[in-house]
């Protein structure tokens, strides 16, 4: 076998399958979003206040995602199936959401990465 041989995509070539639990975009595996990461949305939610959603678009390294960030900055981001139901999902639940995009990520979830770094905790 010569070193160009384990960059050719074959047939029997496990990068040419699709991934069980996502799909094949360029050279990377995207997991689609499942009802984990919708239950942790739920969770988190419920259990804290002051909650915005920032909606991220697809990219080459991930599907769309929920960026959900509290009133003291604290945070989380799971995939979620589509931007509509990011949307539908923040309605429901009463939080503004964002286009993070067009409005990028607010500086009180920088701030506290910052605190938890200095902190030992990120």
């Amino acid at each position: 076998m010569s070193w160009k041989d384990r960059f050719r995509r074959t047939p029997g070539n496990k990068t040419s399958k699709p991934s069980r639990d996502g799909f094949r975009t360029g050279s990377t595996r995207v997991r689609a979003a499942d009802s984990f990461d919708q239950s942790h949305l739920h969770e988190w939610v419920a259990q804290r206040r002051g909650v915005e959603g920032f909606v991220e678009p697809r990219t080459a390294v991930s599907d769309v995602t929920l960026l959900l960030v509290a009133h003291d900055g604290e945070w989380t981001r799971r995939r979620v199936a589509s931007v509509e139901w990011a949307h539908k999902f923040c309605n429901t639940h009463q939080i503004p959401s964002y286009d993070a995009a067009v409005v990028g990520i607010p500086q009180r979830m920088r701030d506290f990465n910052r605190r938890k770094k200095l902190e030992g905790g990120l």
